[in-house]
């Protein structure tokens, strides 16, 4: 029995119906932006393995790190211990994130970083005898995929068999030039009836749904009305952080700035998962009372894990050199030129790029499911020319590392044109 048989045997991978999937490429090797299974294929990793990879796989920078952190002290429990690394790394996210975060919390991945951040807006007002339990988040938005974080999610089909078991979510439009006014008005109805703890979102970039952008002004207007009403606003960067949108965090663009910020994925450049959620000094103070019963009771084995706290602080340091800012920015210049060149092709709906992200949708007659017909056939075609990418839809999205370098970024672009001719 070989490796890709054993896996069907064995193995409940995420996102997968298995009785109609096809053998997943056994992956044996990655280096830089590319990957090899084991039949010696080389695929291209054009969107950083879920969007966790922006220095390529096996950095040797990060995995020194991690080696010189197994050999000292590989874990402690964070539960009244506390360790270096997890000092540093805290400290370093100061310097890095709006000014306004001060406290973070560690956890474990994207899903409970925005879990923990739902929680800590509840019981904020709970301990300051308040009942606000509802929260206000995007239509098609992606939060996660616990409960928490699934109920603040709007791709219907990922909570359909969970409705009646989830918070209660208020779902508003994304602001469009078009729809703005109507959708500050709305906003501004919900929060003034204080029924609402807090308002999260995907900052200027909506990920799984098909990085939909929309405009930071608009956001700075639905912040400065949640702050008029004392409703906490949680900005998930777990996909848009560290360097993604052209500056190290999405809000970075905005003049207002959230009470709490969700971050994963590239946090530790895709080694060791780990999550952080950090939070302005107010909210923290909703918790720092003599009455115990007011603290957050809530944490994970692997909190702050030191060799995941080494893991990030390698990888910040990796995406502050100038080198690294220099290569986002020649990334989001061959994206607009890729846009120029594609964006009158007949079969291209629309074109956005921020950053790193590039995305078009193809037109299409009707509707396309998420995991639909096209979708399917445009992955097929990717994985069999070499390109690793996950269109969502009629939507094909490339967010690849930052190290990838002109001629990869070209057989990437070269396979979008090609998919174009020949995928229907």
């Amino acid at each position: 029995m070989n490796l890709s048989e054993k896996d069907i045997l064995y193995n409940w991978h995420p996102y997968t119906q298995h009785k109609t999937a096809f053998p997943h490429p056994v992956i044996v090797k990655g280096e830089g932006v590319l990957l090899w299974d084991q039949t010696g294929k080389e695929y291209i990793d054009a969107i950083s393995s879920w969007w966790v990879n922006p220095f390529g796989h096996s950095n040797a920078f990060i995995a020194n790190a991690i080696y010189k952190q197994l050999t000292t002290l590989e874990h402690v429990l964070f539960g009244g211990f506390t360790h270096e690394p997890a000092i540093l790394l805290s400290e370093k996210l100061a310097q890095i994130l709006p000014q306004n975060q001060k406290k973070f919390f560690y956890s474990d991945n994207g899903s409970t970083a925005v879990e923990v951040a739902l929680k800590v807006a509840m019981q904020y007002f709970y301990n300051k005898g308040e009942k606000r339990t509802k929260i206000i988040a995007f239509e098609n938005a992606f939060h996660g995929d616990t409960f928490g974080a699934m109920a603040a999610s709007g791709i219907s089909f990922f909570t359909e068999a969970f409705k009646g078991s989830l918070l209660e979510v208020i779902r508003i439009p994304v602001p469009t030039p078009e729809n703005e006014k109507e959708v500050f008005e709305t906003f501004r109805k919900l929060v003034e009836t204080k029924d609402y703890a807090a308002f999260v979102f995907e900052p200027l970039v909506q990920g799984a749904a098909g990085m939909v952008m929309y405009a930071p002004e608009t956001l700075d207007e639905l912040i400065r009305i949640s702050k008029a009403n004392n409703v906490f606003t949680i900005a998930d960067e777990v996909m848009t952080g560290f360097g993604k949108t052209g500056k190290n965090f999405a809000c970075d663009y905005l003049i207002e700035k959230p009470d709490m910020m969700c971050l994963s994925k590239a946090l530790t450049g895709g080694t060791i998962p780990m999550a952080v959620t950090s939070f302005s000094q107010e909210v923290f103070d909703g918790f720092y009372a003599d009455d115990t019963n007011k603290a957050l009771f809530h944490g994970h084995t692997f909190t702050a894990n030191p060799t995941g706290c080494a893991a990030a602080l390698a990888s910040i340091s990796l995406l502050l050199t100038q080198e690294m800012q220099d290569n986002i920015q020649q990334v989001n210049m061959q994206h607009k030129a890729f846009e120029q060149r594609i964006k009158t092709h007949p079969r291209v709906k629309t074109t956005r790029v921020l950053g790193v992200i590039f995305a078009l949708e193809i037109k299409v007659e009707n509707e396309q499911a998420y995991y639909g017909d096209l979708r399917n056939k445009l992955y097929a075609f990717f994985i069999e020319n070499g390109i690793i990418l996950r269109p969502v839809g009629n939507i094909i999205y490339i967010l690849p590392p930052y190290i990838i370098d002109h001629i990869h970024l070209e057989k990437i672009y070269s396979a979008i044109e090609k998919a174009l001719e020949e995928v229907y």
